[in-house]
């Protein structure tokens, strides 16, 4: 067994030596924090996306469910040749993807849902529409 091997068993444990409860990174899947700020005229949502461009990302607008995915595959070569100096023992951060789905309000246009996507930050532009007011309706007499 090596120090790898004890760091890597540390992290897996679901508690420690001492019984208190452990961080296990493995557990927590990494999904982009968000954030969703409303104006009078849209809903504009910001996400940190760092280390993925405008290609890795796939947006979707289902009956008013907006959905923001990526699936991002390092493909990177790999040498196992004699004169490496390196080998790898653990390589977790090759294929990581995520899916966060948002239920938008009724007064959204969806036909005019537009994306940017700059320095590792996806801005979706939101804009609103006017509902209609409600109706009153007559009551005849007979």
């Amino acid at each position: 067994m090596n120090e790898l091997s004890l760091f890597n068993t540390f992290f897996n444990d679901a508690f420690g030596a001492n019984g208190l409860p452990e961080f296990n990174f493995h557990a927590t899947p990494a999904v982009p924090k968000v954030d969703v700020k409303e104006t009078k005229d849209n809903y504009l949502l910001e996400m940190d996306l760092p280390g993925r461009t405008e290609k890795d990302v796939n947006l979707e607008l289902d009956h008013n469910v907006l959905t923001i995915s990526s699936h991002k595959e390092d493909t990177k070569e790999e040498h196992s040749g004699k004169n490496e100096k390196e080998t790898w023992l653990i390589r977790e951060r090759r294929v990581s993807d995520f899916s966060r789905r948002f239920t938008l309000p009724d007064d959204v246009n969806g036909e005019k849902v537009a994306a940017t996507f700059k320095n590792g930050v996806l801005l979706v532009t939101i804009p609103r529409k006017a509902l209609p007011s409600p109706k009153r309706i007559a009551i005849e007499t007979k």
